[in-house]
């Protein structure tokens, strides 16, 4: 793969990572309920996620997505009822203001990472897009397998870095509101946003 074709690829895959979807959603909301070790572990599980989607939609996964039906709507669902049911979980454990102090944790640093490796894994638009969007960049006449592995790298490396901004941004924020009232209702937000994340990921469609 020359330079210039892989500076192009990755100078689109900077501004698909910068707009904000259902895995940032998810990492704000996580930054929300449960602070920046827990943010940064569902950034890691985002990335892990990503890179399976992507790895199998190289594979030959984006075409069994887009002939089925079936297969795009399970996918979908799985990577939805992560986002909702954690989303729902951090709104139910965020408690009263008397308790805040005693719980600094909603979800812990694991609960977030595998949920993210749901999320990052089971969306199906995003193998969908990543085979269309990739496909432009790589050689017929080099090695698919090659340049494949050099686009995944590149994609999940760059996301990786915008979604830990986002966590550190986040959690920053979240962390100046200090009072027992601000931090409750930060967390409850941040519950709501990956319940919203989670609807916006069932209510996909190819």
């Amino acid at each position: 793969m020359e330079l210039h074709v892989w500076a192009a690829f990755a100078a689109g895959a900077l501004i698909i990572a910068i707009v904000p979807g259902p895995g940032v959603a998810s990492i704000v909301g996580f930054a929300f309920t449960s602070g920046r070790r827990t943010a940064l572990a569902s950034v890691a599980g985002m990335a892990v996620g990503n890179a399976t989607a992507l790895t199998v939609s190289l594979a030959g996964g984006a075409a069994v997505l887009a002939s089925s039906a079936l297969a795009f709507t399970l996918l979908k669902w799985i990577g939805a009822a992560y986002l909702i049911v954690i989303g729902l979980m951090a709104i139910a454990g965020s408690g009263t203001r008397a308790a805040v102090e005693a719980r600094p944790r909603v979800v812990g640093a694991r609960a977030a990472f595998l949920a993210n490796v749901a999320v990052g894994t089971f969306h199906p638009k995003t193998i969908l897009f990543f085979v269309a969007f990739a496909s432009q960049f790589i050689d017929p006449g080099g090695s698919y397998a090659g340049q494949g592995t050099i686009l995944v790298i590149t994609f999940t490396a760059i996301a990786a870095t915008t979604d830990t901004i986002y966590a550190l941004c986040t959690a920053r924020a979240s962390g100046l509101l200090s009072s027992p009232r601000m931090k409750l209702w930060t967390r409850r937000t941040g519950g709501g946003v990956l319940v919203a994340a989670g609807l916006v990921t069932a209510a996909a469609r190819r």
